[in-house]
């Protein structure tokens, strides 16, 4: 019997263990490992969720305790699965796992995939920020308009109590609280709720699509991260993004993707380089020939922008797209430019708490407020950055209606964005067969 680590972040982590280890005689998982979500770590995955080899379940701990979880269970076995990751940072893992003694393993989708008993259509991307969320949109609307019933799944974001979290179904805003979603699942939750699309999610993605198949006819699967499907799907669609052309190539799982695409959807091309463009398509070209190539852009949408014009404005922007996808700005930032904003404020000088953590790890942004808020407390400490920041206007791009969840006495206008095919071919030609 194999002892292994699993190495995560509350996602994938689960996923391969329920597909994988579970039942798994030749294995034993000693432990998960966390990083890139806060206070996640020091918990358990739950005996109710990790099956009848581990009675007791499965600790969790911090990344930053690998070695000597190593060399204290004499591990032979070190499994990374989380996502969005630079190639050289993977490499750098696997060498501090074989320093270590054990091998460093990668699952893959034969070993992950689960098959359905429906069509599934895909969408995942290179990197976090690509524009997974519109074009995800954009498939389910198409299919919808056919009379097709479409359940979206969603990439896991258990960051509560797992065993309730093993199935969750979201039809409306009451769910999401029912659920105590935190910000980050309300960005992808609520767009696809605001336009009648069921959504799943959870922790036994088993179980999920089980129950999903009861009353879908298309299963959607909306990606997380720039993580492969984990559903075998008919049609894998991927997004792009020029505006860190060639990324596609030096980020994991992203080159997966790009590799394996049907589809590619280059995406932003209103507001990318040619270079940057013109670099992707030359990369899709030569690692994968056969995908069909959808250009699109993703204009931002902002009524009564003109409240911008000459205001001294506060932009907020998705968080996960400036974290770990490493961008500097969104689509507020493009917006507060395009109307004239006035100025926009450095927001880091206000940050407190958790807020303020971030800005120190993420030390490439500068003039945008990421809307962080994986809990309670962290969504507490945004409002409270917000709140004390002198602004005319607070310009949120994040995918929310953010005053459902924050409280601060500013005004705020919503940024939204959408997926706009250019020529042809567009997602509904090659969604015909479905």
């Amino acid at each position: 019997m194999k002892k292994v680590i699993i190495m995560g972040a509350a996602g994938r982590d689960f996923h391969n263990f329920n597909t994988y280890f579970r039942d798994n005689k030749d294995y034993r998982v000693v432990a998960f490992t966390a990083t890139q979500i806060p206070d996640i770590e020091g918990r358990k995955y739950p005996a109710e969720l990790a099956g009848k080899l581990y009675p007791k379940g499965i600790p969790i701990h911090a990344e930053a305790e690998l070695d000597d979880l190593i060399a204290a269970h004499k591990v032979d076995d070190v499994h990374l699965a989380y996502s969005d990751l630079p190639h050289e940072y993977v490499m750098h893992k696997a060498s501090q796992v074989q320093a270590a003694g054990a091998n460093f393993v990668l699952l893959g989708p034969n070993d992950t995939m689960i098959k359905s008993r429906k069509p599934v259509v895909s969408v995942c991307a290179v990197r976090t920020g690509s524009g997974k969320s519109q074009t995800s949109r954009r498939v389910a609307e198409i299919l919808q308009k056919k009379g097709r019933k479409v359940a979206a799944i969603r990439h896991p974001m258990p960051y509560g109590d797992l065993v309730k979290q093993k199935v969750q179904r979201f039809a409306d805003y009451a769910d999401l609280v029912k659920h105590e979603c935190t910000i980050e699942e309300r960005e992808e939750y609520e767009p696809h709720i605001d336009k009648g699309i069921i959504v799943y999610a959870g922790v036994d993605y088993g179980a999920i699509l089980r129950q999903a198949e009861k009353e879908a006819d298309v299963i959607l699967w909306d990606g997380g991260n720039n993580d492969f499907p984990f559903y075998k799907s008919d049609l894998e669609i991927v997004v792009a993004d020029p505006h860190r052309a060639g990324h596609e190539l030096s980020f994991y799982p992203g080159e997966t993707n790009f590799r394996r695409a049907q589809v590619i959807v280059i995406n932003k091309m209103d507001t990318a380089t040619q270079e940057g463009i013109d670099l992707v398509l030359a990369n899709a070209k030569k690692v994968n020939p056969k995908a069909t190539i959808i250009r699109a852009n993703s204009p931002t949408i902002v009524k009564d922008g003109g409240r911008i014009t000459g205001k001294r404005v506060l932009v907020i922007e998705d968080g996960p797209t400036l974290t770990h996808g490493g961008m500097k700005y969104g689509a507020g930032i493009v917006a507060a430019k395009k109307y004239g904003a006035a100025e926009i404020i450095d927001p880091r000088p206000f940050a407190v708490g958790t807020i303020k953590k971030t800005f120190e790890k993420y030390n490439h942004l500068d003039n945008v407020l990421p809307a962080m808020g994986y809990g309670e407390k962290q969504t507490r400490e945004l409002a409270q950055t917000i709140e004390a920041i002198d602004c005319d206007l607070v310009v949120s791009a994040t995918p929310i209606d953010i005053t459902r969840v924050i409280k601060v006495n500013k005004p705020i206008l919503r940024v939204g964005y959408e997926l706009e095919e250019i020529g042809t071919p567009t997602l509904k030609d090659v969604l015909k067969k479905f």
